[in-house]
């Protein structure tokens, strides 16, 4: 190339790609990367367990709060529900070969559906209680009274005269002599 006078040298034309150690020589691909492990199998994958586990925890639970009234019958409700949907996805971590209690799954199924029934039979056995008390009457009086103190107390007095009455019980402390 010839200069002209005040006009920098222009610079070459870049070599064509692959051919930077001479004419016609290609470029070596550049290396694979190293395995992470070099040779060596993969470490093996922890087992999760947590839903079988957590499938029974909760069916066990439902099942020693199924005849407590009221909350314990619907929390032994809601836990038996839960457990049988945990119990499930457990099942199925387990025949993916990603759990390995398949048999602790299999039992907060099982207790989860016990779970639900307990928890069915409460709610019937308390309302059977209850109205064989008289309870829905005095629970009717309460209202009917509303803020009246004398009204309200006379409905205790005869929802405590019908249980001494219908249980041949004293409710009342008699005094000692």
């Amino acid at each position: 190339m010839t200069e002209t006078p005040g006009q920098p040298e222009t610079p070459p034309p870049p070599e064509p790609y692959g051919q930077g150690y001479g004419q016609g020589q290609a470029v070596p691909p550049p290396a694979p990367p190293p395995m992470p492990y070099g040779s060596a199998p993969p470490p093996p994958v922890s087992p999760r367990n947590g839903m079988g586990i957590t499938a029974l925890i909760l069916a066990i639970i439902g099942l020693l709060l199924c005849w407590i009234p009221i909350f314990g019958t619907v929390a032994a409700g809601i836990l038996g529900i839960l457990a049988v949907i945990f119990g499930f996805l457990g099942r199925g971590r387990a025949k993916r070969g990603e759990a390995t209690n398949s048999g602790v799954a299999l039992a907060g199924i099982i207790l989860g559906f016990l779970s639900i029934l307990a928890a069915v039979v409460s709610i019937v056995l308390w309302f059977l209680l209850f109205k064989s008390v008289g309870f829905s009457s005095y629970m009717d009086c309460m209202n009917s009274a509303g803020n009246d103190t004398t009204a309200q107390q006379k409905c205790s007095d005869e929802f405590q005269h019908h249980i001494e009455t219908q249980f041949s019980v004293t409710l009342t402390d008699t005094p000692t002599p």
